[in-house]
């Protein structure tokens, strides 16, 4: 009590509290005066007394020296010096984040604004407030039609009644009819804020598609570049093959040179044998080494083939134009190529046959033998069938061409030839060079000779290709012993098949239009296997069997010509003089679906999603399979928006994985995206 006494009590005998002023409470929330200042210092000095206590007085010194005692004590505990050492030694982040709690700290680090995104926020042009738009996007339980539900009910009530009030039949009041009005003005706010909203998030939603069209084409242009890499990559891979095989040829002609010659013994008892030896040492190169010395031919290169499937012409929009050749000086007859951006083989009426890199766009070379002029021809990876007016089929291994289009270009520092390489020309005016006459002289094969008359289809699958002739037969071929094994004949067999089914579907009918000198008798074909498709000028389209030679069916429903055929794993379509497109179910041998067009139908090809034909116009009609859709491909429809010169006519089409390809009655050649 004493010490209790003491410290509250003043050396002068007088309490603290009783000096402090009533308003001192304040201080804090007031400016500090010199008066409060030494009010503070009066305290701090009382308090500070207390403790130490003075020298005389004998309880607060014991009082000191116990309070010492004790923290000393509890400083030597190592638990707790332990504490005090990792907090001298810990970062004020480590203190700031002891002392908050671990969800405060996720809330201030998700919460974070960098002040690079606080710069970008665009200026919010809107008139209302954020309030407001909350406002507009609650729905609002309007009374008006609780009440007016109430309101009819209770009417039906009152008419049953009778005698019922005359309240609901008074006009409504004043103060009810601005009531009503406040609210429609309400709802013309609320409509008038949910309409700028709407127009906002419409213009952000244009923002966020311009922005993803500029990133589209900045990957696109990369694609294009990783492509481009890839083509450069595979050239000089098939490069370091053309040195591999060179070196181990000069590495094997080295050891037959190495290994030792047989020497002659002349017979000791004849002299004719040591004259001939002496002349033999006396000439100037032995006969011996003149044989094995290396011929001096030229080395074979092959010509670089692509084995990745490029994919850049999947995302162009459908309809894009790629390029552009001239291909030759009169109407395409024929056109077929392996691979998108890969090879490409188009014959014509000029009597060329050429070949052409379509990812460099230029020709490779002429595939130079027949003697007339081409009428159809078929691409298998690296070998190429042709089939002729001269009766004749000649096939073609492209992988022995030694022409390359980046041969220039890595010879260019030699001979600076850079200048003159087609491949990097921008002007579109500007013509590649000529392709070396030499390119193409290694690649022919063998001819197949045996058909009397112009060769105006043919199918190439496997070791086997069938081929059909104005002759009026269809003949099959062993690619491996290169000789004929069948011989098929259309009229023939027509009338075997007519007798056996003792119909009229299979035989010879004329098709109830003048007959066309032009068309073909056999228009187009496809084997598979055993099973061969053949369509012919009397509108028939026939499936054979090779196994026996025989019909096994005979579909009717063209009334033209047929000139192009292809079938899948289920459906058969075909293409015909009548200006039409069947497609046929295979499973049953009726007609799926049919198309007509304008023209007569002259070309026609499909892949897994688009049908593709040559309709006697400038344009390719293409029909999406998936979605049902026809529209036009081609220069035509871009010359009617443009509103330029109407192109030539398509004749041939052709179309893989998308990437078309149609030739033109002027020789031009178009390549698209479908």
């Amino acid at each position: 009590m004493a010490s209790s006494r003491s410290r509250n009590a003043s050396p002068s005998g007088t309490s603290v509290t009783s000096r402090v002023p009533q308003d001192e409470d304040s201080i804090l929330g007031n400016s500090l005066s010199a008066r409060n200042i030494e009010a503070f210092g009066r305290k701090v000095t009382t308090t500070a007394g207390h403790l130490i206590g003075p020298l005389a007085d004998p309880a607060a010194s014991n009082h000191y020296q116990n309070a010492m005692t004790n923290l000393h004590k509890e400083m030597r505990r190592p638990g707790l010096q332990r504490r005090v050492f990792s907090f001298a030694q810990s970062s004020p982040s480590e203190i700031v984040r002891a002392k908050l709690s671990t969800a405060e700290i996720q809330y201030r680090a998700l919460t974070y604004l960098p002040d690079e995104l606080l710069a970008n926020i665009p200026e919010d042009e809107n008139t209302f407030s954020l309030f407001q738009g909350f406002q507009a996007t609650v729905p609002e339980d309007r009374p008006d039609s609780k009440k007016g539900h109430r309101k009819h009910s209770s009417r039906g009530r009152k008419l049953i009644g009778e005698n019922g009030s005359s309240d609901a039949e008074t006009p409504p009041s004043l103060s009810k009819l601005k009531k009503r009005r406040n609210g429609f003005n309400h709802d013309l706010e609320m409509l008038s804020i949910r309409k700028n909203m709407a127009s906002a998030e419409i213009r952000e939603i244009d923002n966020k598609i311009a922005n993803l069209n500029s990133m589209r084409r900045i990957v696109f242009d990369r694609l294009a570049e990783f492509e481009q890499e890839e083509v450069l990559l595979e050239h000089d891979v098939s490069a370091l093959d053309n040195d591999i095989e060179d070196m181990e040829e000069d590495l094997d002609k080295v050891a037959e040179l190495e290994q030792p010659s047989p020497t002659l013994i002349p017979d000791a008892g004849s002299d004719s044998g040591l004259a001939d030896s002496q002349a033999m040492n006396a000439s100037f190169m032995s006969e011996s080494i003149y044989e094995k010395l290396p011929s001096p031919k030229t080395k074979r290169h092959r010509a670089p083939r692509r084995k990745s499937m490029p994919i850049l012409h999947e995302h162009y929009e459908p309809g894009s134009n790629l390029r552009e050749l001239p291909a030759h000086n009169d109407m395409i007859t024929a056109l077929d190529f392996d691979a998108p951006f890969g090879t490409l083989v188009t014959a014509a009426l000029d009597d060329t046959v050429r070949v052409w890199d379509l990812n460099a766009g230029r020709c490779m070379g002429l595939l130079e033998g027949h003697h007339a002029s081409v009428r159809c021809l078929q691409v298998e990876d690296n070998l190429v069938a042709t089939g002729s007016m001269d009766a004749s089929i000649r096939l073609w291994d492209l992988s022995r061409a030694e022409y390359s289009p980046q041969d220039r270009r890595s010879n260019a520092g030699e001979e600076n030839e850079e200048e003159d390489d087609g491949l990097g020309f921008e002007n579109p005016d500007d013509l590649p060079p000529p392709p070396p006459a030499s390119s193409m002289q290694d690649c022919p094969l063998f001819t197949l000779e045996a058909h009397v008359d112009e060769v105006t289809a043919l199918h190439l699958r496997g070791n086997t290709l069938v081929s059909g002739s104005a002759d009026k037969t269809l003949r099959q071929w062993d690619l491996e012993k290169g000789r004929c094994v069948q011989t098929l004949d259309v009229l023939w067999a027509a009338a075997q098949a007519s007798a056996t089914l003792n119909s009229n579907d299979g035989q010879w009918r004329q098709t109830g239009r003048v007959p066309d000198a032009s068309a073909d008798f056999v228009g187009a074909l496809q084997c598979f296997d055993a099973a061969l498709a053949c369509g012919t000028a009397d509108g028939m389209v026939r499936l054979w069997d090779l196994r026996s030679g025989q019909v096994h069916r005979s579909l009717v429903g063209h009334t033209g010509p047929v000139t192009c055929l292809q079938f899948d794993d289920v459906h058969l379509v075909t293409g015909s003089l009548d200006r039409s497109i069947r497609i046929w179910d295979l499973r049953t041998g009726s007609i799926h679906d049919a198309f007509a067009f304008d023209n007569p139908i002259t070309s026609m090809q499909f892949d897994v999603r688009r049908i593709v034909a040559a309709a006697g116009e400038d344009v390719v009609k293409v029909y999406d399979k998936t979605d049902g859709r026809h529209w036009d491909c081609g220069a035509g429809a871009n010359a009617e928006v443009e509103g330029s010169t109407s192109p030539a006519i398509v004749e041939r089409v052709a179309i893989k994985d998308g990437y078309l390809v149609e030739g033109r009655k002027d020789g031009v050649v178009g390549i698209w995206t479908a």
